[in-house]
């Protein structure tokens, strides 16, 4: 293997960064150019959400097995065969030519995303000790973020000046780049025990993840008579009740929902998913806002957009010093009404709203929802052991995706109901009750972070909290003041 120029640290998130890069660059090529395809497809833009809700399902459904896929047959291997299987998606995508193709395309894309993320992350979390990890999982997303920054002005300028085809075969050179990479510095890192793979559990936890997930998509898009959407959310949830009956009789089951005991995994968890529903209806609204109702091109709002990614960017040489100065559960309380309040500033936008001030805005509130992301993200492993890292990752990734599926339906739903009773025109102010709602669920998420223990993730915050002094000894004082 050859001399490694970085430390662990920095060398393989850097390496995983490239992974990341894809998803976002892809994400928010994809979210930017969703009017232009629509019409090269002759459908609603709001009906295409089906290419984004698809590869957002298929690792929903498929991320379960990621923990104990590398642990069997090693990161390395599984790390490159999903990026393989994620660069093929995307030519296959660029290739598409109707809904059905595309979306077919975006789940093949979803089988790769299912396990390139997840694993790579897992390996970080096993090379990397905790007291850096803040520092090691910033320098994981820093580059990845470069994504979402070139995203959407490239994805608008492509689809503005050229073909929209080439947003999704750009992915190529980079898929190439992390194979060569991971083949020659990723570690091929296996669980010390093996354990029998959980097909019961995984049949119940992905049925019922799909029928959920495609059930509120359904709801949004109107695609289904409505007995049937509901039959499709019944037995979603069914089978995940389910699967937690199920789930309590096994020592190994797929989904270890075990971990919810541990505080700050529990809050992280379930805090970060109502916080991420915002963030994943953020990519959606925001192009259809600016190019339907102020009428800029895909190039145009690519431009604007970016700003948050940049502010995003910023942020995370600023986390680890404020983590160690405030600790983590006072940074994401405070942050948790701040961000929140930047996620839903669009609804005080009208058509004669500067576009240099929104620019602003939008710079400032991805600084805060960066914050709150890399804050979350980093205190779900805070106190795990080693030997449940794998199936931290599984879980948290999960709800992690459902999380943005959930926000893009939210989002598409609220733009339903808004248009509802009028001639279907797309205004400007249709897209105000949508940022109210998914403002509101992520501030919700500060309700689980207060009910963290003051201490919480402060090995790898580095904060440590004073001892309260002991009470004197009463005989002791009353001697003193003799």
């Amino acid at each position: 293997m050859p001399a490694r120029l970085l430390p662990n640290r920095i060398l393989l998130p850097l390496i995983v960064a490239c992974a990341l890069f894809m998803e976002n660059l892809d994400s928010t090529v994809l979210a930017t150019a969703l009017p232009t395809i629509a019409r090269d497809f002759g459908i609603s833009p709001i009906n295409l959400k089906l290419a984004l809700t698809s590869y957002l399902l298929t690792i929903a459904v498929f991320i379960p097995a990621s923990g104990w896929v590398a642990d069997r047959f090693g990161a390395r291997t599984v790390f490159r065969i999903a990026i393989v299987l994620f660069t093929l998606g995307s030519i296959c995508c660029g290739l598409s030519s109707s809904i059905e193709e595309i979306v077919a395309s975006r789940i093949l894309q979803g089988l790769g995303g299912a396990m390139m993320v997840p694993v790579g992350r897992l390996v970080i979390l096993r090379s990397v000790q905790k007291s850096e990890l803040v520092g090691a999982l910033a320098w994981l997303t820093v580059p990845a973020l470069i994504g979402p920054v070139v995203g959407p002005p490239l994805g608008g300028f492509i689809t503005t000046y050229f073909d929209w085809r080439w947003i999704f075969w750009i992915n190529v050179p980079i898929g190439i780049l992390g194979l060569i990479l991971a083949t020659l510095f990723i570690p091929d890192i296996r669980g010390e025990e093996r354990v029998p793979f959980d097909y019961p559990g995984f049949v119940l936890s992905s049925l019922g993840i799909a029928g959920f997930v495609t059930g509120s998509t359904s709801l949004g898009l109107n695609l289904m008579p409505f007995p049937y959407v509901l039959a499709t959310l019944l037995g979603g949830g069914g089978l995940l009740v389910a699967y937690v009956i199920y789930s309590r009789r096994l020592a190994n089951p797929i989904l270890d929902l075990s971990l919810f005991a541990i505080p700050s995994f529990r809050a992280s968890v379930i805090g970060g998913l109502l916080f991420r529903i915002g963030i994943g209806a953020m990519p959606f609204l925001l192009p259809l806002m600016l190019q339907l109702g102020y009428g800029l091109t895909p190039f145009q709002s690519g431009s604007v957009t970016f700003v948050s990614a940049i502010g995003a960017i910023a942020m995370k040489f600023v986390a680890p010093p404020l983590l160690r100065r405030f600790g983590f559960r006072s940074v994401l309380i405070a942050n948790s009404f701040i961000a929140a309040i930047f996620i839903g500033m669009p609804a005080a936008f009208d058509i004669g709203t500067p576009l240099h001030l929104i620019t602003g805005l939008l710079f400032i509130g991805g600084f805060f929802r960066s914050l709150q992301f890399t804050s979350a993200n980093a205190l779900s492993y805070a106190d795990v052991p080693q030997a449940r890292m794998s199936r931290a990752t599984s879980l948290t990734s999960v709800f992690q995706q459902l999380a943005m599926s959930i926000g893009v339906s939210v989002g598409a739903i609220a733009l339903e109901l808004s248009l509802a009773g009028t001639d279907g025109t797309i205004e400007v102010a249709t897209f105000h009750p949508a940022f109210i709602a998914i403002g509101l669920i992520s501030m919700s998420s500060a309700i689980f972070f207060m009910r963290m223990p003051r201490n919480a993730g402060e090995e790898m915050s580095g904060r440590k909290l004073k001892p309260k002094p002991l009470a004197p000894d009463p005989v002791t004082a009353m001697r003193e003041r003799a």
